[in-house]
């Protein structure tokens, strides 16, 4: 039997709206550990949480061998619980290994300010604030071009932290990263666009 408890039940909504225009289908995984998701580039599961308020707590249920999910929603405010059933489908997906690598650059920022950037694909303004700096480490100058369709998306995860990481490297996909409090993280990978000059040279 499975059964998770979320008190703050308004970060699993955030997460799911964060991803829905990019997932269409995706398996949970859940262990002693842990509870993740992991899928490739809108669903039922962020529509049915649209019902929860931002201060419920969602218990998710799930027999051994049963073919149902059950999420609870309990509000500390009023007197009441609500129950949704839903099918589980069968997906098939293989688990990508993501290695650990080296970047070339890294970027911290306000959220705020990368979905800023992202909407209007302006200059980085200067900050007065030092938790509203943004702070670049980099070993060496990384220019790259990305669909800004997809770093738009990325930033619905900005509700879930304060501060984004942005990893760049030449060779591999840039991540973008929102620290969720003391409960882990969302990681968005997307790979950059390839120039025509380069594809001549190759």
């Amino acid at each position: 039997m499975l059964e998770l408890r979320l008190v703050q039940g308004s970060l699993l909504k955030k997460v799911l709206e964060a991803i829905r225009e990019l997932v269409t289908d995706a398996n949970f995984d859940c262990s002693g550990t842990g509870f993740s998701l992991q899928a490739m580039d809108s669903s039922h599961v962020a529509l049915m949480l649209r019902c929860a308020g931002n201060d419920d707590i969602i218990t998710i249920k799930a027999d051994d061998g049963s073919d149902t999910v059950t999420f609870m929603f309990e509000s500390p405010k009023q007197d009441k619980i609500a129950d949704f059933e839903m099918k589980l489908m069968d997906i098939d997906s293989e688990h990508l290994g993501i290695p650990d690598s080296e970047y070339q650059a890294i970027v911290r920022m306000p959220s705020s300010e990368f979905m800023r950037i992202s909407a209007r694909t302006s200059v980085v303004a200067s900050a007065t604030q030092p938790e509203e700096a943004t702070i670049i480490e980099m070993q060496e100058p990384v220019s790259l071009t990305f669909a800004l369709r997809y770093m738009n998306s990325f930033t619905k995860a900005s509700s879930l932290s304060e501060q984004v990481t942005i990893s760049l490297s030449s060779e591999l996909p840039v991540v973008v990263e929102y620290k969720i409090a003391e409960m882990g993280y969302i990681r968005f990978y997307l790979a950059p666009k390839i120039e025509e000059d380069e594809e001549m040279k190759s």
